[in-house]
């Protein structure tokens, strides 16, 4: 069964049990209305008899009393009288004989005699003796049964009538679920991220569709830097492959090489098989902060800071870092952060000259890193975290273009941002902030 039947079949069995309860109450509130007025008719005529003598009404022919069909007077020892007889023709219960003792007072009640469905007034007379009379309700339950029919008819129509509607706003209710299924099934189909549902309004639907919208402009984007990704790599690894390729054909050949030739080719076959490491190592270092899956925790950045700068100067000793750590707190992926914060150092350094400095602070949550080399002109400035992108500079230098990107993604994951400037007097200024900061408790 359809989602669509499915609510249609429910809106109908909500109105159909709305109906049906509404009729039931209506029946009854008719039938009270009904009752009533039959009772009161009894009352009136009971008032009536009170007035005339016992031994006329119930021991000799009495007066027509109209709607009242029968009237008999109780004993409290159980005889009946009723007009010049003596016969009971209306049940004589534990009740009429309690109302002529005086032990009850008046009630009604509903029997049947003589095929008659009759309402019963019994009530005290005169003591010793209670006076029942009955009324036929013959017409009460002709207008019941019509009223039956009545709220029958209206209830089976009222059904239909949910069925239709329920079919027609269950159709418009659902139109945007059409659009998002047919959304779902193109993209399945074709593998095209591009394609969108209109939204408008602020209904939950309405949402839904703006929330897949969102999803596909994020896989889509997601599969445009897969791919960028996949193209810089093998533009990056192609040269490297190339030349690889050629010096081990070289070595492998059997012409005589000059003197010093083969060592010079096995040094750089060792280089670019280190340049290939490097650039594939950092490749699976961005590769793990798209998908990052650790649990973020509180991250001292000044000591993470200090351990990156101590490893910095094992790894390049003539360099000299100077530093001013102050103490903060913030929220991440200590490996993450800690990477990051060796990128820029290792940027830093590769760009001093021997016996340069480098300036490294920490506070509120920053990490600011200044070499003082020659600077990055203000044409690469904007393009210095983009993924390959190496400056006409730097193009001689070894690096695979991938460290400060990797910068960047860690910043965005933690919230945060990463800005390169110029800095007064030569050199470039590298800060790396994250959100959430603080001083240790």
């Amino acid at each position: 069964m359809s989602f669509r039947a499915r609510l249609t079949l429910v809106a109908a069995a909500a109105v159909a049990l709305a109906v049906v309860v509404a009729s039931i109450v209506v029946y009854f509130v008719v039938r009270g209305q009904l009752i009533d007025s039959v009772d009161h008719s009894l009352r009136d005529r009971q008032a009536e008899i009170s007035q005339v003598p016992a031994d006329r009404l119930f021991f000799l022919p009495g007066p027509d009393f109209g709607v009242v069909r029968y009237i008999q007077l109780v004993g409290a020892n159980g005889e009946c009288h009723r007009q010049g007889a003596r016969e009971c023709l209306l049940p004589v219960g534990a009740g009429a004989l309690a109302v002529a003792r005086r032990e009850k007072s008046e009630y009604f009640s509903e029997e049947t005699v003589d095929g008659f469905h009759l309402r019963v007034l019994t009530s005290p007379l005169v003591p010793g003796f209670a006076v029942q009379l009955a009324r036929p309700l013959t017409e009460v339950d002709e207008s019941l049964s019509r009223i039956r029919w009545f709220l029958v008819l209206i209830a089976a129509g009222g059904i239909a009538v949910a069925v239709g509607l329920g079919l027609l706003v269950s159709g418009a209710a659902l139109a945007p679920v059409r659009r998002l299924t047919r959304a779902t099934e193109t993209v399945a189909e074709t593998g095209d991220l591009s394609e969108r549902i209109e939204a408008s309004g602020q209904d939950e639907l309405s949402r839904l569709a703006g929330s897949f919208n969102t999803m596909l402009a994020a896989l889509d984007d997601s599969r445009r830097v897969q791919r960028q990704l996949v193209e810089d790599a093998s533009h990056e690894l192609r040269t490297p492959l190339t030349s690889l390729r050629t010096n081990i054909e070289v070595l492998a050949s059997e012409r005589t090489l000059p003197a010093g030739e083969r060592e010079r080719l096995l040094t750089d076959v060792v280089e670019q098989l280190g340049e290939m490491t490097a650039v594939i190592a950092e490749l699976i270092e961005l590769a793990r902060g798209e998908q990052q899956a650790e649990e973020p925790q509180d991250v001292r950045l000044d000591l993470l800071a200090a351990g990156a700068v101590e490893r910095a100067r094992r790894n390049t000793p003539g360099v000299e870092f100077k530093t001013d750590l102050r103490e903060s707190l913030v929220r991440g992926v200590p490996a993450n952060i800690e990477r990051a914060v060796g990128n820029l150092l290792d940027n830093a350094a590769k760009w001093s000259s021997p016996g340069g400095e480098v300036d490294v602070s920490v506070a509120d949550g920053s990490v600011t890193v200044r070499d003082h080399g020659p600077g990055i002109d203000e044409e690469d400035l904007p393009y210095v975290f983009d993924r390959f992108y190496r400056a006409r500079s730097a193009r001689g230098m070894a690096g695979s273009g991938l460290g400060l990107a990797i910068v960047r993604q860690v910043a965005q994951a933690h919230g945060g941002e990463v800005v390169a400037e110029r800095a007064d007097g030569g050199g470039t200024v590298v800060t790396l902030r994250f959100v959430d900061a603080g001083l240790p408790s």
